[in-house]
């Protein structure tokens, strides 16, 4: 059932008209828990308040799979002026985001050119930013051009996920870069050809990501809601004498906020991703396929709207 729910969920994220009507109608029944508003403005109250409790954060201007040059370009102004906002706020945030968002599918020397006009705006100002990973279509061709960004810009990493067969060697091929990794499950339907159809060779394949790019002496940011994985990447650090500026927890905004601080507590750094921005509907979707218990909290939402 669980399966079922996720693959609906996936597939109803990639629906074009649904997503139309969710840019339409705003933020409702329940997608204010996943994102932090629909403006740049709104998203810098949400840091604050994360900041305030000792969390640091990645922000996220939601879109992807944009047609045109002109949407590239505001999402590429966009992302700017994200990280001038970090900067002149002084928040403790990265930025992260989607590369077919500002151009991939249109032509690489679009990609290339508004990638190198934000990361040349976030070195002047001092952000990272991390290219997340997107299908399993569009992967070579975001290794590719990690691979050429990263020869000009340090001030950059990107995403592993770990239901692809691939990862391990991608791990080891971005890793002459001394890479910070964002290692994530994945939560695209992909077919059993590229990815592993089943949750637990998932979760063993991530373990075994994690502490491969620890092995290779490089940051890994630790992507996980699981307790149990925490732990073992706790216990796994402590026994290699890795220390904890060596590795980060990385959370989704409104998911598991209680573990997030616990973990502060204990001396971890926790990272949480904040999205904001109109086109959510991708997101928030993906967001149900992952964790079906988070239906719940939809449907409450719709019946007190």
């Amino acid at each position: 059932m669980e399966r079922v729910l996720r693959d609906g969920f996936i597939f109803l994220s990639q629906n074009k008209t649904l997503n139309g009507l969710a840019k339409r109608y705003g933020l409702k029944f329940g997608a204010g828990r996943f994102v932090a508003g629909d403006s740049l403005e709104a998203s810098k109250r949400a840091i604050q308040d994360l900041n305030s409790k000792g969390l640091c954060v990645t922000m996220d201007h939601l879109g992807e799979f944009i047609s045109t040059v002109a949407e590239a370009e505001m999402m590429t102004q966009e992302c700017i002026r994200a990280v001038e906002m970090i900067a002149e706020e002084k928040l403790d945030s990265q930025l992260s985001l989607k590369l077919t968002s500002l151009g991939l599918d249109i032509s690489d020397e679009l990609i290339r050119s508004n990638m190198e006009r934000i990361l040349t705006r976030a070195k002047e100002v001092g952000v990272f930013v991390t290219i997340d990973m997107e299908d399993e279509p569009r992967c070579e061709k975001t290794i590719q051009l990690f691979e050429e960004l990263r020869q000009s810009f340090d001030n950059i990493g990107t995403v592993i996920q770990s239901y692809l067969y691939r990862s391990e060697d991608d791990i080891k091929r971005v890793g002459r870069f001394e890479t910070n990794l964002r290692i994530v499950k994945g939560a695209y339907k992909e077919p059993a050809t590229v990815a592993f159809p089943e949750k637990e060779d998932v979760d063993h394949n991530y373990i075994k990501l994690v502490k491969l790019q620890l092995s290779l002496g490089n940051y890994a940011a630790v992507a996980t809601h699981d307790d149990a994985m925490i732990e073992q990447i706790i216990r796994y650090a402590k026994d290699k004498g890795i220390g904890n500026d060596k590795f980060e927890f990385q959370m989704l905004y409104g998911i598991r906020v209680e573990r997030q601080l616990e973990l502060v507590k204990l001396g971890y750094k926790v990272r949480v991703y904040v999205p904001y921005g109109r086109d959510w509907y991708g997101y928030f979707m993906r967001r149900l396929a992952e964790r079906p218990a988070n239906v719940a909290f939809v449907l409450k939402g719709m019946v007190k709207g």
